[in-house]
């Protein structure tokens, strides 16, 4: 996709409508909100908070995210976000986001997570509306740059072209903390809903049509055990797709000739994907000291009106350890090894696995503007998009490859 002059307007035209809406909504915080760093906020007040990021992405072969070899600056995200308490035990809260990331970013501003939450006891609250999905360590923070030290969260576990429909799911949550006793605590979480997808593109001849999802449910156990710093989760979750592949003409009579795609299907396949993924999670933070890991299994069983030509059962093994320290209040250095395995029964051949060692600098310039550089040594292709690399095949791509990535930041 081409850098153009008219798609960058497009884009920061985009960009500017999301800000303009956000400044609206921060228009009407009160002054109350307006203090100096020595005084106590206004837990009745509006809580207003806004970011704006720009990246730039570039590698040394294999386009990753977007056409990266030449360079590209199509990674930019900008959010806006209120949360007020209406009493004690009753708050509410809605964010606005907008991103742009390789092809895929569309810029369109949408409501990424907006709920009502009612907290009954420490031990039990319910929240209703565009949830955040408590799944692992990061993930409902993995929209917010300034929440973390790396650019790019461990994609083995926190992959960003999914963080659309993994980020929040629509319907409702149940949640706690529960004390036990010398044992420390335990904060559970539940919920079930939908998720807000979009269709994506599909090969040449092939249409996806009434792309949903039926249901989305799951939850996190998370342990604090009796020592400062360490925490220890579980995380379950379920989902299901369904869309249907429409086949043109000119494809499909072929392949019912040869018996792949039956006759009674008239060229449209129904598709049902079934997914479950599992995390287990291990962090520990001390002062400026963060050390975390987490291994999960994502299993897909993909089941259609055409099991000849399109059926599938994929066991994928990730995980990775992380660590990172903050030297000074300016400066924050992080390094992670993150291993990925679309099928952990095969494991060899470069399209077969993801091994990605990444170093990371963070720069606070002050506590509202920050700058990250980060680097990333590549072995294997598993994580790349064969239609950004001229529709190779994976095999066939370059197996070890270097990918270096700058941000910018602004938030309050």
């Amino acid at each position: 996709m081409a850098w153009g002059a008219g798609r960058a307007r497009g884009r920061w035209k985009s960009a500017f409508q999301a800000v303009v809406v956000a400044c609206v909504i921060g228009s009407h915080v009160p002054k109350a909100m307006a203090q100096s760093d020595s005084a106590l906020p206004d837990p009745d007040a509006f809580q207003f908070h806004a970011f704006i990021s720009q990246g730039f992405i570039k590698t040394s072969s294999n386009n990753y995210l977007s056409y990266s070899q030449r360079g590209a600056f199509d990674f930019t995200e900008v959010g806006a976000n209120v949360t007020k308490s209406l009493t004690d035990d009753l708050r509410f809260g809605v964010q606005l986001f907008a991103r742009d990331l390789g092809p895929q970013g569309s810029f369109v501003p949408q409501f990424n997570w907006a709920y009502l939450d009612y907290r009954f006891r420490d031990w039990l609250g319910i929240r209703a509306g565009r949830t955040k999905i408590p799944f692992g360590l990061y993930n409902e923070g993995s929209e917010a740059d300034s929440a973390r030290v790396p650019i790019l969260l461990p994609q083995s576990v926190y992959p960003i072209d999914n963080q659309d429909y993994l980020l929040a799911q629509t319907g409702g949550e149940v949640y706690g903390n529960v004390r036990i006793g010398v044992a420390g605590a335990i904060e559970y979480r539940a919920y079930g809903g939908t998720l807000q997808v979009t269709t994506p593109a599909a090969a040449p001849g092939l249409t996806v049509t009434n792309l949903n999802t039926p249901y989305v449910f799951g939850g996190r156990l998370t342990w604090s055990p009796p020592i400062d710093g360490l925490s220890v989760g579980a995380t379950y979750q379920s989902l299901r797709f369904d869309w249907d592949y429409d086949v043109a003409a000119a494809q499909a009579a072929p392949l019912q000739q040869v018996g792949l795609l039956p006759k009674s299907l008239n060229g449209t396949i129904p598709v049902q994907f079934y997914v479950e993924l599992y995390v287990a999670s291990l962090e520990y933070q001390s002062r400026g000291l963060l050390l975390a890991t987490e291994y999960s299994r994502w299993i897909g069983d993909l089941d259609s009106g055409a099991p000849k030509l399109v059926s599938a059962h994929a066991v994928n093994e990730r995980y990775y350890a992380m660590a990172s320290y903050r030297v000074a209040p300016w400066f924050t250095p992080g390094v992670y090894y993150s291993v990925y395995y679309p099928d952990f029964h095969a494991t060899h051949g470069r399209q077969n696995y993801q091994y990605d060692t990444a170093i990371t600098t963070r720069y606070d310039i002050n506590r509202y503007w920050l700058v990250k550089l980060e680097g990333h040594f590549m072995e294997g292709t598993a994580v790349l998009d064969s239609s950004l690399n001229a529709n190779a095949n994976l095999s066939t791509l370059t197996r070890n490859w270097g990918l270096f990535l700058a941000k910018v930041t602004a938030y309050f």
